[in-house]
């Protein structure tokens, strides 16, 4: 069981909780206009295997005794959450080699609708009017960004809804399953499962690395802020809050991919991007924002996925 805050701590956590992962949405949404300055001179696979060795390397380095420390339902269930990121990094990774910066940033916050909807499934949280309502709009907002002048979904837009899919399932594992003490040591496994998942694919070619120190350092920086230090940080921030709460405050990533896209990588802030990724902003809120006087949601390690 998740180790509930005292009175004392209750306040700081819940500052700090939300501020730590509104802090992992930043990192990540800086990652996909650099994702792309990598993928220019390194493949999807070869990437995410240099990328997340190297976060392995470190924190396995630095938190080898927390490693250690896991007990072995905690191990096991770090090598399931990690194949799920994983696959979810992979897929997105692919998306992200034919779809804009920004555009991908606000397709892969649709997690923050999916989140409930899985955790209705596997937590058995009921789902009300309201959620329908924002996944409707969600993919109203969808349509305006990756539909084009076209009817049709592309090759990177899917792979990229496919991965807000995974990531959700992530998210809502990660709340049920991780324990404040655990946090640690279950980062370093996900890294490193994140690696694996990855090295089958690459191998076949061999792994290339970057040749340019532009590409070497927004690897360095993908690999050690965006990928060691945000899991480190959201597997502890999870360990306190629902996943629901998690997924609204982690949305705020599209945001900073498009404000990184725009600003640095001259990408174009067009008026469908705009009114699309508005509709998503305004799903995103609804899924969290609930009336006064209404219950909170049950902390995850209470449902049947998080009990040990």
């Amino acid at each position: 069981m998740a180790r509930t805050p005292t009175p004392r701590e209750r306040p700081t956590v819940q500052v700090l909780a939300p501020l730590a992962l509104l802090a992992v949405a930043a990192m990540w949404g800086s990652s996909f206009p650099l994702t792309k300055v990598v993928l220019d001179e390194v493949p999807t696979p070869d990437l995410l295997v240099v990328r997340f060795a190297l976060a392995t390397l470190v924190t396995a380095a630095l938190l080898h005794r927390s490693v250690r420390a896991l007990p072995a339902p905690a191990l096991r269930r770090g090598v399931a959450l990690g194949l799920l990121y994983g696959v979810a990094q992979l897929t997105q990774t692919w998306g992200v080699e034919t779809t804009p910066a920004s555009v991908s940033g606000f397709i892969t916050g649709l997690y923050v609708v999916l989140t409930p909807l899985c955790a209705a499934v596997l937590l058995r949280t009921r789902i009300d009017a309201r959620v329908w309502l924002a996944t409707g709009l969600a993919t109203v907002g969808l349509a305006f960004l990756a539909l084009g002048d076209g009817l049709r979904l592309g090759g990177g837009e899917s792979l990229t809804l496919l991965s807000a899919l995974i990531y959700a399932l992530h998210i809502v594992a990660l709340s049920a399953w991780s324990r404040p003490q655990h946090a640690l040591g279950l980062s370093v496994v996900q890294l490193g499962m994140t690696a694996l998942v990855s090295l089958p694919v690459a191998l076949p070619g061999g792994i290339a690395v970057p040749h340019s120190t532009g590409a070497w350092l927004a690897l360095v920086y993908m690999a050690l802020a965006s990928g060691a230090l945000a899991m480190v940080v959201q597997s502890w921030a999870q360990a306190y809050l629902a996943p629901s709460r998690a997924a609204i405050i982690m949305s705020s990533e599209p945001l900073w991919a498009t404000v990184f896209a725009v600003s640095f990588f001259d990408e174009p802030l067009t008026g469908r991007i705009v009114a699309g990724g508005a509709a998503m902003l305004v799903a995103m809120l609804m899924v969290e924002l609930r009336p006064r006087g209404r219950a909170p949601d049950p902390r995850p390690e209470d449902t049947p996925l998080g009990r040990d």
